[in-house]
């Protein structure tokens, strides 16, 4: 039996492990979106510095949220199980039509969710979009950089062909049922669990992934990014999201 999912609604899902000094402004991003029918999802992967009851206080603090279509579910894993079970999790716990990622230190733009859902839509071909996003150090969130190694139709599936990324992870949403058919991120490529899943999703020979070239996502560049831990510089300096 098909898993039964929500038309028209939006799961975003959230990994959170250890970002408290950004949390606030990504859970404000997702309140501010203009796509009224969301919920939200926000896995807590066991964090130590207080986090989970940033979260728990923000929730509390919009309760007036939860109606008219929206849902917030915060929930803490009972040890941490690294990024790909984290959301894993999460997707599994989504509801939606539609599942749409987001980072706990980055920031969706309003309009998001809403021209997401429109592309889908009009396009049923398409599983996976994604789109482009600007990057800001963190304390210049008004200093935004264009990102320009993103790429478009049929040129992204050459580019995962040969071995290569050109989709921001944290900017992509993607159809509820391809996860039911697929599943979701492993622990194969330590470091990589985002590469591995968009290479995961595409079709080869179709083109069923597209990026909207429109900035709708900003990236935020610390010292506490995770791929520092595996690369030593920020994701968007070398294509690795």
């Amino acid at each position: 039996m098909a898993y039964p999912r929500t038309p028209g609604l939006v799961s975003v899902v959230m990994t959170v492990y250890n970002k408290q000094a950004y949390l606030q402004d990504c859970l404000d991003s997702v309140r501010s979106q203009t796509y009224p029918h969301w919920e939200l999802i926000l896995i807590d992967d066991a964090s130590t510095d207080g986090s989970y009851e940033l979260a728990a206080r923000w929730l509390d603090e919009n309760e007036q949220l939860l109606s008219g279509g929206r849902n917030i579910c915060v929930h803490r894993l009972p040890r941490n199980c690294g990024y790909a079970g984290a959301i894993t999790v999460g997707m599994y716990l989504s509801k939606g039509e539609y599942i749409a990622f987001l980072d706990a230190d980055d920031l969706s733009h309003p309009d998001r969710l809403a021209k997401q859902v429109a592309y889908l839509n009009d396009h049923s071909h398409i599983d996976l979009v994604g789109t482009n996003y600007e990057v800001f150090e963190d304390g210049y969130p008004k200093r935004r950089t264009r990102a320009n190694w993103l790429r478009y139709g049929d040129q992204i599936g050459k580019v995962y062909a040969a071995g290569g990324h050109c989709i921001c992870h944290g900017t992509a949403m993607l159809r509820g049922a391809l996860f039911d058919r697929i599943g979701g991120h492993t622990r194969r490529i330590e470091g990589a669990e985002d590469y591995e899943f968009i290479a995961k999703v595409i079709k080869p020979g179709a083109r069923n992934v597209e990026n909207l070239p429109e900035v709708l996502y900003y990236y935020r560049k610390h010292v506490l990014q995770r791929s520092r831990q595996y690369f030593g510089k920020p994701q968007s300096e070398h294509g690795d999201e």
